[in-house]
């Protein structure tokens, strides 16, 4: 019998070893979501200061909030991965609504 192909036992195998990686992987991803989505909230907020920035080399001035920069198309969202909302200071300085 010299056929090719994979028999039912080694098909079973890597099934097994495939549920065993995930078994390992799924609860290391959920313990850690807080700090992925916290990873991704300080993200957002330099893109969004980078955006501040090109708006000011666009307009020649600052805009007046987060909420001219969606308007305008330079965001299209105002709210962190995390859901918090961001605010822009006088300055311009970007940061996550307390």
């Amino acid at each position: 019998m010299n056929q090719k192909g994979f028999t039912l036992v080694e098909m079973l195998v890597v099934l097994l070893v495939i549920s065993i990686l995930l078994i390992i992987t799924i609860p290391n991803i959920t313990k850690n979501q807080s700090t992925i989505q916290g990873k991704g909230c300080q993200a957002f907020l330099k893109m969004a200061q980078a955006q501040v920035q090109a708006y000011e080399i666009d307009e020649n001035k600052l805009p007046a909030d987060v909420a001219e920069l969606k308007t305008k198309g330079y965001l299209k969202d105002t709210t962190c991965p995390n859901g918090k909302a961001i605010t822009m200071s006088a300055s311009g300085e970007i940061s996550v609504a307390p």
